[in-house]
């Protein structure tokens, strides 16, 4: 007690809030400049990555990043200079996100994919995509997850990590597709009237590319049928229509020419065990 009050009298205040005072305008001006310097580079940041091309999304995320990590920055240094030692600060800071990485590892990872997606763009919103064991349309590419609306008008949300850690198919990113098709056709038909019924049928529709040219082959002789294998190109966007139309007039075709598309079936043959052929006609 009485080294406190020795410490009150042989203070001299005046000077002691002079050097404080000066102490704390300097760290708040260190603290106020590196603020703004902090939301200048984050917009500058942002903008750039823009006009780079990267998706907004991604680019408002990393200018926000770089804004917070210089106010960090700025704070600590502020701090400092006030005299106080930053470096078990700083540790704890080091520790606490370490605890934090941990605890967050799967959405951690979720957001490392989806910086990936926004970075090299296997598909953007629109595409029509199978990944992940998901089959649908884009809706909105997250940071963390994906929106899906399924052909039957479902929403699935996927995480990112399980459409960039799988085969991503994406079926609307080229703006032509080919219908790979397999007709099988009767032993009994001739292959080149079948052949020529089905290039008719393509040719004679404008929806299909003349390059590359469309063709059909005899592929295999299959257990019960010949079968043909139809290539042909049209535009992604009426790809199913165009193939649900080609299919229907190939039947309507095959019907009116008298060419038949055989269904599985197997002959099975009886015998006596005295040997005599029980097929055989009395």
């Amino acid at each position: 007690m009485n080294q406190f009050l020795e410490f009150l009298e042989n203070t001299d205040w005046t000077t002691l809030a002079v050097d404080w005072g000066a102490k704390i305008a300097v760290a708040l001006l260190i603290f106020v400049i590196g603020r703004w310097i902090a939301k200048f580079l984050g917009k500058t940041t942002g903008k750039l990555i823009t006009k780079a091309g990267v998706d907004q999304t991604l680019a408002g995320f990393l200018g926000t990043l770089a804004n917070v990590a210089i106010t960090v920055f700025a704070a600590i240094a502020a701090v400092n200079h006030l005299g106080v030692a930053t470096t078990s600060l700083v540790a704890i800071v080091g520790a606490a996100g370490l605890a934090v990485g941990l605890a967050l590892k799967d959405s951690l990872a979720n957001f490392a994919a989806g910086v990936m997606i926004m970075l090299f763009k296997p598909f953007r919103v629109g595409d029509f995509i199978q990944a992940g064991g998901v089959t649908g349309t884009v809706m909105e590419i997250g940071m963390v997850n994906i929106h899906f609306k399924t052909t039957d008008n479902q929403l699935v949300i996927a995480p990112n990590s399980s459409i960039m850690g799988d085969v991503i198919t994406n079926y609307t990113m080229n703006p032509t597709r080919r219908i790979n098709e397999t007709i099988g056709i009767s032993y009994d038909d001739d292959p080149a009237k079948a052949r020529e019924i089905v290039l008719g049928i393509i040719q004679g529709d404008e929806r299909f590319h003349d390059d590359p040219a469309p063709f059909v082959w005899v592929n295999e002789f299959g257990d019960n049928s010949v079968n043909l294998v139809v290539r042909a190109w049209t535009n992604t966007d009426i790809y199913w229509e165009v193939r649900a139309d080609l299919l229907e007039r190939i039947k309507r075709a095959f019907d009116e020419q008298g060419i038949s598309i055989p269904f599985p079936q197997r002959d099975v043959h009886h015998y006596y065990t005295d040997g005599r052929d029980a097929n055989a006609s009395d």
